[in-house]
Parts: structure tokens; sequence; C-alpha cells
């Protein structure tokens, strides 16, 4: 029988003490993710955070990014509106890859067979040239290859390889490396 009230942060490190989580909250919610902030504003913003963020990277409106300080993104990538990072644990977006709209990054799971529903972490990695469409979503403890595609509204729960597609309905295909 799960014991919610058995629930713990053990394990847990949010990786800054609580001035630092409320100021990037403030910041995120006033100023990050308003339609009017720069793109370029947005990086500066990140990195002020403890976000390594490459050179050239698009980062839209409405993105959200639990904790900055958990990121690494890659030169020339994109991330697109209304995206969400949900970094308990790091997450890695290669050079020249690409989160689209909406998509989610969920490093946060529970342990559904323990009564006190412990969590259950793992970074994710989004490789070089890789492609997660819109509305799609990746989770915890995945690797995303070089070049591979998340296609739109998919869920990825395991490991994809590098050029490989993976669909909506779970089926999985090599594709081409672009030109």
């Amino acid at each position: 029988m799960r014991d919610l009230s058995a629930f713990t942060l053990a394990g847990y490190d949010k990786g800054r003490g609580k001035l630092t989580q409320a100021l990037w909250f403030a910041v995120m919610n006033t100023v990050f993710m308003a339609w009017w902030c720069p793109a370029r504003l947005r990086t500066r913003l990140l990195r002020a955070f403890g976000a390594t963020i490459g050179e050239g990277v698009l980062i839209r409106h409405k993105v959200r990014i639990l904790w900055p300080w958990k990121l690494t993104v890659g030169d020339h990538a994109w991330i697109g509106e209304g995206a969400w990072l949900l970094n308990l644990e790091p997450i890695t977006v290669g050079a020249h890859a690409c989160v689209s709209q909406e998509a989610l990054l969920c490093t946060g799971s529970h342990d559904h067979r323990a009564a006190d529903f412990r969590y259950r972490n793992a970074p994710i990695a989004v490789g070089d040239g890789a492609w997660v469409a819109a509305r799609a979503t990746v989770l915890a403890g995945v690797t995303v290859g070089r070049h591979a595609v998340v296609g739109a509204g998919a869920v990825l729960h395991k490991d994809l390889p590098e050029l490989t597609l993976h669909t909506a309905d779970g089926e999985r295909r090599a594709v081409k490396e672009p030109a």
C-alpha cells in the first residue's frame, strides 16, 4: 500500500539554496518566459544562474527550465516555444539539436513499487543534431542518440540509437544523416 505521508526528498539535491531557487523562479516567471524577452537575454540569464550554454543557442518564449544550473546546451541548439525541461537531474542538449514546441524532457519520476513513492530520477542526454519534435516526451534516464528523431507526440522511455526515428505509435526505423 502506498503511504505518501512517508515521502521525503532523500537522495534529491536541488543544487542551490532556497534564495537562489526563489530568485530563479522570480526571474523565470516574470522575464525569462515572457514573449518580449529577447532570446539573447534568455541565454544570458541561464548562464547567470549556472547553465552551460553554447554559442548561437535559440531559446523561445514560454520555455520552462526547473534548475538552470543542471542544464547544458551545445552550440546552435534550439529550444522551442513552450518546451518544459523538468531537470531535477542534469539535462544535456547537444550541438545543433532541436527540442521543439511543448516537448517535455522529464528527469524526475517515482518508484511505484516503494510504499514511500521515493524519487527515481535520472539525467537525460539529447545528442548532437537530434530532434525532439513537438509535444514529444523524453523520460528520466534516456539518451537520444546523435541525429535521432523523437517524433511528434511520442513518449520515449528507453534509449534511442543514433540515426533512428521513434514515432508516436512506438515504431522505430533508421533515418539518414542530414546532408
